[in-house]
């Protein structure tokens, strides 16, 4: 039943942007360091740019992994589960970009999203591979909201509590790759 695409078309990304929840994977070059697997949610934080290029907003966390193997090796994986409705699951396989709020091009990326308290950087993916297969196996669960604990978090912080926390918990990935510097 799976399917690959050449790119991302309308229905491909309406299924992606009514999914409450996606997953984005990313590795180092080095096979002994950590991979990563993270959930990614809260409303409007994923969008489709265009056919070939997706984003998302990257929140402030206690972790710079994604950031730091973008920036050492571009290779990323977002997973979108169908957990209410037809089972199904769509794969993006492609190379990232960390924008951060520095880059001049942050100005105009942050214009398709929500502004959410917090936000670091946008990761941009360019598309290399779309992929759906069945998810029969993915169970079927009800969404009943975001969570407003990250940004309401970074809130209290401020931007000044923010920047502290930044050069504190993101300045290298836990293998010791460059993050947030």
């Amino acid at each position: 039943m799976g399917r690959a695409y050449e790119e991302i078309d309308g229905k491909l990304a309406e299924f992606m942007l009514s999914q409450p929840v996606f997953f984005v994977a990313t590795a180092p070059l080095d096979a002994g360091g950590h991979l990563n697997l993270s959930p990614k949610g809260l409303s409007g934080t994923f969008q489709v740019l265009d056919p070939g290029t997706v984003a998302y907003l990257d929140l402030t966390g206690s972790g710079v992994e994604t950031i730091a193997h973008l920036r050492e090796n571009r290779r990323i994986v977002l997973m979108f589960c169908a957990f209410a409705g037809p089972p199904r699951i769509v794969r993006i396989h492609g190379t990232g970009e960390v924008v951060d709020r520095s880059d001049p091009k942050f100005t105009n990326l942050i214009g398709h999203f929500p502004s959410v308290e917090g936000t670091r950087s946008v990761i941009v993916a360019g598309v290399e591979r779309v992929s759906d297969s069945c998810g029969f196996g993915v169970p079927l669960m009800d969404y009943r909201g975001d969570r407003e604990m990250l940004p309401q978090w970074a809130a209290r912080k401020g931007e000044a509590g923010l920047d502290d926390y930044r050069r504190e918990k993101n300045a290298t990935s836990i293998d010791g790759l460059p993050g947030l510097g």
